[in-house]
């Protein structure tokens, strides 16, 4: 017997993560959404890269950005807004980063989805 491989709808996708990250999935979310050449692009450089490529690079910039936070106190994120094979979500992060004032983070996260898992991610803040 073949066995059938369900691949889910941007819908699905963007609920997934976003229930997922609500409950403080986030890596998680990456190994079982993402795509294993997914591209990620910030808004400008700093201490993150412009753009970051694949899993690996993926999980170092996210590891860079969790060793400079001195203290997380929480997240809010909303519902997906879902068009075709994109999704956003709005995000905000109160935080504060070393040797910085404590602060909330607002972004826009935009998702590209292609055969069942997830491309790209690009932000706004």
């Amino acid at each position: 017997m073949k066995e059938e491989i369900i691949i889910m709808t941007t819908k699905e996708i963007a609920t997934t993560l976003v229930n997922m990250c609500r409950n403080g999935q986030i890596e998680e979310v990456k190994e079982l959404l993402f795509s294993p050449d997914i591209v990620s692009i910030e808004p400008r450089e700093g201490l993150l890269p412009l753009e970051t490529r694949g899993m690996d690079a993926i999980r170092a910039k996210a590891a860079l950005f969790v060793s400079h936070v001195a203290e997380f106190y929480g997240s809010t994120i909303s519902d997906p807004v879902v068009a075709g094979d994109y999704f956003s979500v709005a995000w905000d992060t109160d935080l504060q980063m070393k040797g910085e004032e404590r602060k909330t983070n607002h972004e826009i996260c935009v998702y590209h989805v292609k055969d069942g898992k997830i491309v790209s991610e690009q932000f706004f803040y």
